[in-house]
């Protein structure tokens, strides 16, 4: 088994409700010749510095999050999108202990699959900003004013999407408008969403 990362201990030892689940999909993972690391304060496990598989913590369920899981064959039918915009990353996830125990030996398969996804080199093909939906309401202030549309388009594209996924998540159009007149002014002064 490959070495445990002692900075990742607390992660495991501060879970009140996934402790042995967790602690089972650590041994799994390991078992799989993986580093494990401490990244956004979760267990993350790579291959030659590149991120594989993560190990995270929710109030309903446990899960191994595959960072190029939309890659992987999915033979198992097991793989969960998060929410329509993840466009890479899949989730497994457990609600018990017996779940992980018994799909153990498939578990190692998806993340031997996924170590050679990243041997081969392969990379998800990412929506363009060009592709996401613009709402109604932003395309209105774009069209009046020319300075928000330069502001806007000078923005990364990871700025971008996060915006237009904020302005268009809304079903009505007044809370729309509300959240286009809130950010207009971080747009026009070239910030990100949560910057």
């Amino acid at each position: 088994m490959n070495s445990m990362n002692p900075k990742v201990d607390f992660y495991f030892s501060k879970s009140e409700k996934w402790q042995s689940a967790l602690e089972q999909l650590r041994r799994i993972v390991l078992d799989c010749q993986l580093t494990e690391e401490l990244k956004w304060g979760c267990p993350c496990y790579t291959f030659q510095g590149n991120n594989i598989v993560l190990i995270h913590e929710f109030k309903e369920y446990c899960a191994l999050l595959f960072f190029k899981g939309a890659l992987l064959n999915d033979a198992n039918d097991i793989l969960i999108q998060q929410t329509k915009n993840v466009q890479a990353a899949r989730q497994i996830r457990f609600t018990n202990v017996q779940e992980i125990v018994e799909k153990e030996a498939i578990l190692k398969a998806y993340i031997y699959e996924a170590i050679e996804v990243e041997k081969a080199g392969l990379e998800v093909q990412f929506k363009k900003t060009d592709e996401f939906i613009i709402a109604s309401a932003f395309q209105k202030k774009l069209d009046e004013f020319p300075g928000l549309k330069s502001a806007f388009e000078a923005l990364t594209p990871g700025r971008q999407k996060a915006y237009l996924l904020h302005f268009s998540a809304p079903k009505q159009s007044k809370t729309q408008e509300s959240r286009v007149e809130k950010y207009m002014p971080q747009i026009l002064s070239g910030k990100g969403l949560n910057d």
